[in-house]
């Protein structure tokens, strides 16, 4: 089987593999990623983790009446986590149709103008047409956005700051590289 030429491709593309993967363990154990390097990374993320974030429900229908009729039974004094059975959102029907804390900017652009519109408590007056369907959204609350703790993120921040170490000196390796 050694003499087939796509047994000898694959051992020589194996072989290469092992290579790279060696030279890159190497790399990566002789340049450390430092906890200042780390902590910088946290800077810029905590950095770009401000403004509001909204605690909302709605419920996804099909057709504008539906939604009609929705909020018209909300007029009366529904409750919009009764009413969340029938969302077509899989995700939010059986929790009352609650989306969780999400910055609007989470959100398609129609749902997110209608969500900081609202003020705690409220529902939108009228259907909220999206790719999706419409939606009738409630706000249950609003808050400042709260990045995550340097501890929680520190892991994912620590492979992200490797891969990015890895990923120039790939590049750098490439830019070196002479190809005939």
């Amino acid at each position: 089987y050694e003499k087939d030429a796509t047994v000898k491709s694959q051992i020589d593309s194996a072989r290469q593999t092992i290579i790279i993967n060696a030279l890159l363990r190497n790399y990566v154990s002789k340049n450390p990623v430092t906890d200042a390097e780390i902590k910088a990374e946290y800077d810029k993320f905590k950095a770009q983790s401000t403004g509001t974030e909204y605690r909302a429900r709605h419920i996804l229908v099909e057709k504008e009446e539906d939604a009609k009729a929705i909020i018209a039974k909300l007029d009366k004094g529904e409750k919009l986590a009764d009413l969340a059975k029938q969302s077509k959102d899989t995700g939010s029907r059986e929790k009352g149709g609650d989306l969780g804390w999400s910055p609007a900017s989470n959100y398609v652009k129609p749902f997110a103008d209608a969500l900081v519109a609202l003020k705690k408590g409220e529902h939108t007056k009228q259907p909220v047409k999206s790719d999706f369907g419409y939606h009738v959204i409630q706000l249950d609350d609003s808050r400042a956005l709260q990045a995550p703790t340097f501890e929680q993120v520190k892991p994912q921040l620590q492979q992200r700051a490797g891969q990015m170490q890895v990923e120039k000196l790939v590049k750098d390796l490439r830019a070196k590289a002479k190809v005939n």
